[in-house]
């Protein structure tokens, strides 16, 4: 139980742990903001996987977490369902891809801290992480990179 509470008041400090913006003369540099926003957007993937989850039928799926057609020509309820499950499953698959093209071997663990907010700390501790901090912030970076190439 100790050891949870460390985590998850780590976790609230995470933002201010890793730098914003690293040195332009980084391979893996991405501006300050569009890190905010990929970060911004990873952690929405638990909301993302209990909606999709949530749309195994119209009857059941509640009505705000469908997102609006561009062009609100869609009136079947069958179809709008499965629009919404794509574009859940859309999000979901590339931060997947993302991770795992980041590391074969740590991609679990990346994803895990991305979408949750998990330190290394944690994850080196509890899960026994098997690389050091370095490679860890290394592969970090290099997530949010390929994440903003395939955002573009």
């Amino acid at each position: 139980m100790g050891r949870n509470r460390v985590c998850m008041e780590r976790r609230k400090t995470m933002s201010t742990m890793i730098r914003p913006e690293l040195s332009t003369r980084s391979r893996y540099w991405i501006e300050k903001h569009r890190y905010y926003e990929l970060k911004h957007f990873c952690l929405q993937y638990p909301i993302w996987k209990k909606a999709r989850s949530a749309l195994d039928g119209f009857s059941k799926m509640p009505i705000n977490s469908v997102p609006i057609s561009k062009t609100n020509l869609i009136s079947s309820p069958t179809e709008k369902c499965a629009e919404a499950r794509l574009f859940y499953s859309d999000r979901i698959d590339m931060v997947e891809k993302i991770a795992k093209e980041t590391d074969d071997n740590l991609g679990n663990y990346i994803l895990k801290a991305v979408t949750e907010g998990v330190s290394y700390d944690c994850l080196r501790t509890r899960l026994d992480m098997p690389c050091c901090k370095d490679a860890y912030y290394n592969l970090y970076r290099r997530f949010f990179w390929l994440l903003s190439m395939e955002r573009r």
